[in-house]
């Protein structure tokens, strides 16, 4: 079978429940590849006239706010023992480094920093629990997480989805190097984001090596014998 053919049998409802499952476990604070399977998603709307980009945007909203949502109460109800727990589990994504990261960002941008964490693979993950660990306001909260989801979730799928039908029927007659394409995309974004991520790290702790040490207590018990 042609994979021009395969792709039309896939179940348009498979790819918006699949769309919104993993964004809005993301969302909720599950380290998943939410922007690469919404890239890819599009693009395989922009190719088949069954797959609908209104309801596949909708999919990828509805599951953002949700998520973020989930994630708020989570957060609000397990506190810091959550952020701790999470760190052990999964210690690349929610190690100290990353929560001291993700707290600076809240402490200088507040309720705007779950808007704009909806562009950001870290804040992405963590603007949902982390708000609800700092006791954010639930109003605030919800303007923000709206916000984002309709701008980051929808702009993407009007982005792409335009992008894709401009090269629709180049895309029609060389299928595999369309999905080639969005899988080198999506492997691309993961690369620069992790790239990103230890480029930040090094910089924390060459500033934290660069700090002075605090005194230790003998030698600060020395200096007040002397």
């Amino acid at each position: 079978m042609h994979i021009q053919e395969w792709l039309e049998t896939v179940p348009a409802v498979a790819v918006y429940l699949m769309v919104g499952g993993v964004i809005g476990l993301e969302s909720l604070g599950i380290p998943l590849p939410g922007e690469i399977v919404l890239v890819s998603a599009t693009l395989l709307a922009a190719t088949q006239d069954h797959i609908n980009p209104y309801i596949l945007g909708a999919c990828a909203i509805a599951g953002a706010i949700i998520g973020d949502s989930i994630g708020y109460l989570i957060g609000r109800k397990g506190g810091q023992p959550l952020l701790d727990w999470l760190g052990r589990k999964f210690p690349k994504h929610f190690g100290p480094r990353h929560v001291a990261t993700a707290e600076r960002s809240f402490q200088k941008w507040g309720m705007w920093a779950v808007f704009f964490g909806r562009f950001i693979a870290l804040l992405r993950i963590f603007a949902g629990p982390l708000a609800g660990v700092l006791k954010m306001p639930y109003w605030k909260f919800l303007i923000a997480n709206v916000l984002g989801g309709i701008v980051w979730a929808g702009g993407t799928v009007a982005v792409i989805y335009s992008v894709g039908k401009v090269a629709e029927e180049w895309l029609k007659k060389f299928s595999w190097l369309g999905l080639l394409a969005a899988v080198l995309f999506g492997l691309g974004s993961l690369v620069v984001m992790r790239a990103r991520a230890k480029k930040a790290e090094r910089a924390e702790a060459a500033e934290a090596a660069a700090a002075p040490a605090a005194p230790r207590p003998e030698t600060e018990a020395a200096a007040v014998a002397e």
